[in-house]
C-alpha cells in the first residue's frame, strides 16, 4: 500500500508469476469440484487453477528442493542454505510455461524430537522478500530463539520478487532520480503532470514485464506457497506473515483451509473485497496522519534532546518550514516534498526509526542540511539497491493492481484524495500518485478472494497493535471476524507495524505458546504497549 505493506522499513522511494497423469487429473478434479468455491467468479476458471495448483504440489513434492550453499552475493551465510521451486505461470496451465522460486533455510536448533517441521515467512509488500528471515538464527535474535528450536525457518521470493522471475517497470536509476515533484498538487496542471507519469508507468510495466502481469494476483502466490509447502515435505504448513503477508496468509487459508497446520498473522490488512487495494489505501492515509501525530508528541516530550519544539504544533510547524524550504530550491538539489515524506514516512511506520528521524531532523534544524540530505537522496552509485527498489516497487503495483478492479474515473480518485487531503495531509497525495497506475492498468484486473472459514481451517493466531498507521487496526477485528476460533492478541496504544518481532513478553510469550503447543488464550487478550524509544 503507499506505504509498502513490510516489516522491514521501505527501500523504495514513492513515485511519488500419460495415462497415470490422466487418472491423478480425474481424481482432483472431482475433489476440487466438491471443495468449496472460493469466490464467485467464473466458478469453472478457479476450479481449474484449483486442479492446477494439486498438480503443480504432486509434482513438487516429488522433485523437493535440492538444497545447496546460497549464491555469494545474496548475503545470506552458511549454515542458510538456498534453492529453487518449480511453479506455473498460470495455474490454469499446469504444465505450461514454468517459473523458478528462490527459497531459503535453517534447519530447527533443537534435536530432531524437538522438530515440528517448517515455518515459512512472508514480510509483506506486496513486494517484499522473505529470504532473509533463516538469518533470524544466524544473527541469535533472542525474540525467536525458541520458536526456532522446533522450526527450520523458510524464507521465499515471491513470485516477480528478487530472485524469482523478476519483474520492472522502468529503469532503475531513471525510477530513483531524485527530486521528483511535490506530490501535493497545487494546481490542475500538477495533477495533470502525476496523471501523465502515472499513465506512463502503467504503461512501462506491460511494456517490460507484460507476460507476467495477468499472474502477478495474491492468489497466485498462495499457490506459489502450496507448492513450496509440497516441495519442502511437508503434509501442512505453518505459516508467520506479516503486513501484506497476512493477507497471503488470509487467502491461503480460504483456498488451502485443510493444508494449514498452523498460522500467526501480525498487522493485518483488512481481507473484506470491498477494501482491497483502492479503499485499504485511503484508510491508510488516516492512520499514518495519527501515527505521524503520536511521533509529534514523543519528539515534543523529547524537547531535551532533539530541540524542535515542546508541543506537537510547534514539531508540525517546523515539518512544514523544512518542507516548503525544499519545495522552493531542493536540499543539496536533490531532497524535495517528495524525498523528504519518503524518508520521514519511517517514523509513523516503525518505533525503531523513531530516533534516527527526529536526529536527523534535529541536525538539519541545527544547520547541518548534508545529514538530511544523506539521509533522503537516492544513491546512484548503488545499482543493486536501486534496482531492488524498483523491483519492489514493480511488483506492489502488479500484485495491488490485478488483485481488484480499481475506479478508472480520474474524479473520483481527485474527490476522495482532496477531502481526505485536508485533514490527512502527511500522505494522502503521495499515496494517490503511487497507485494511481492501477486507474489505466495494461492487464487484466481480477476480482478478490472472499475471505472466510472452510472446512480444517485450524485455529489462527492475530497479532494486532491499535495505532499501526501501515495496516489500520479495524482489518485485525474484519480477518478475526471471517476466521472462526481465531484469537486476537491486541497490543493497545502502540502502532509499530510489525509487533511478532519487539520485544514485549505479553505477546512474544503467546506466540511461543501457539507455535510450539498450539495453545491459545480462552479469550482474545489485550497487551499492554512495548517500551518507547529512548532518546
Amino acid at each position: 500500500m503507499g506505504a509498502h505493506l513490510r516489516d522491514n522499513r521501505p527501500k523504495s522511494r514513492l513515485l511519488a508469476l500419460g495415462s497415470a497423469g490422466a487418472l491423478v487429473t480425474a481424481t482432483l478434479i472431482a475433489g476440487a469440484v466438491s471443495a468449496p468455491a472460493a469466490s464467485a467468479d467464473s466458478r469453472q476458471g478457479r476450479d481449474r487453477e484449483a486442479v492446477g495448483a494439486e498438480i503443480a504440489a504432486a509434482g513438487a513434492a516429488k522433485a523437493g528442493v535440492d538444497w545447496r550453499d546460497c549464491p555469494a552475493d545474496w548475503g545470506l551465510e552458511k549454515p542458510i542454505q538456498c534453492g529453487w521451486v518449480s511453479v506455473p505461470l498460470d495455474y490454469s496451465k499446469p504444465n505450461g510455461k514454468q517459473i523458478q522460486l528462490a527459497v531459503d533455510r535453517i534447519g530447527n536448533t533443537g534435536t530432531p524430537q524437538e522438530r515440528q517441521g517448517a515455518l515459512v515467512y512472508n514480510p509483506g509488500g506486496p513486494g517484499g522478500s522473505g529470504l532473509r528471515f533463516p538469518r533470524r538464527v544466524t544473527t541469535k535474535n533472542a525474540v525467536w530463539a525458541n520458536v526456532a528450536k522446533a522450526y527450520d525457518f523458510v524464507g521465499f521470493d515471491p513470485r516477480g520478487v528478487g530472485h524469482s522471475a523478476p519483474i520492472s517497470c522502468v529503469d532503475p536509476q531513471e525510477y530513483v532520480k531524485a527530486p521528483k515533484a511535490d506530490p501535493v498538487p497545487d494546481t490542475e496542471a500538477d495533477k495533470t503532470a502525476q496523471r501523465k507519469l502515472a499513465r506512463e508507468y502503467a504503461e512501462g510495466c506491460g511494456e517490460r514485464s507484460g507476460a507476467m502481469l495477468p499472474h502477478m494476483t495474491t492468489p497466485n502466490t498462495a499457490r506459489d506457497l502450496d507448492v513450496i509447502r509440497a516441495a519442502l515435505g511437508e503434509r501442512k504448513l505453518n505459516y508467520l506473515g506479516v503486513s501484506y503477508g497476512t493477507y497471503l496468509g488470509a487467502v491461503y487459508g480460504t483456498l488451502f483451509p485443510g493444508h494449514l497446520r498452523r498460522m500467526v498473522v501480525d498487522s493485518v490488512v483488512n481481507p473484506s473485497k470491498q477494501s482491497i487495494w483502492y479503499q485499504a489505501n485511503l484508510d491508510q492515509d488516516v492512520a499514518f496522519e495519527g501515527r505521524w501525530k503520536d511521533w509529534e508528541d514523543w519528539v515534543a516530550a523529547n524537547d531535551a534532546a532533539f530541540h524542535l519544539g515542546t508541543t506537537r504544533d510547534a514539531v508540525q510547524a517546523k515539518w512544514l518550514e523544512l518542507r516548503a524550504t525544499a519545495k522552493k530550491s531542493p536540499l543539496g538539489g536533490v531532497v524535495g516534498p517528495a524525498e523528504l515524506i519518503s524518508f520521514f514516512q519511517s517514523a509513523p511506520y516503525y518505533d525503531s526509526s523513531w530516533v534516527p528521524v527526529a536526529s536527523v531532523f534535529s541536525k538539519y534544524v541545527a544547520g547541518d542540511t548534508q545529514a538530511l540530505v544523506d539521509a533522503a537522496a537516492p544513491d546512484m552509485s548503488d545499482e543493486a539497491g536501486n534496482a531492488a527498489s524498483e523491483n519492489s516497487n514493480a511488483v506492489y503495483t502488479a500484485v495491488e493492481c490485478a488483485d481488484a478492479k480499481w475506479p478508472t474515473s480520474w474524479s473520483k480518485w481527485d474527490r476522495d484524495n482532496t477531502r481526505l487531503h485536508r485533514d490527512h495531509p502527511f500522505m494522502t497525495w503521495a499515496n494517490a500518485w503511487m497507485n494511481l497506475p492501477c486507474a489505466t492498468w495494461p492487464a487484466k484486473q481480477h476480482t478478490p478472494v472472499e475471505v472466510g472459514t472452510h472446512k480444517g481451517l485450524p485455529q489462527v493466531l492475530i497479532v494486532q497493535s491499535t495505532r499501526d498507521a501501515a495496516t489500520p487496526y479495524q482489518g485485525a477485528v474484519e480477518l478475526h471476524k471471517r476466521f472462526k476460533g481465531s484469537r486476537l492478541i491486541t497490543e493497545r496504544d502502540a502502532g509499530s507495524h510489525g509487533v511478532t518481532g519487539l520485544v514485549n513478553p505479553c505477546v512474544n510469550d503467546r506466540v511461543d505458546a501457539y507455535l510450539l503447543g498450539g495453545k491459545l488464550d480462552s479469550a482474545d487478550v489485550t497487551c499492554a504497549p512495548h517500551a518507547t524509544p529512548k532518546p
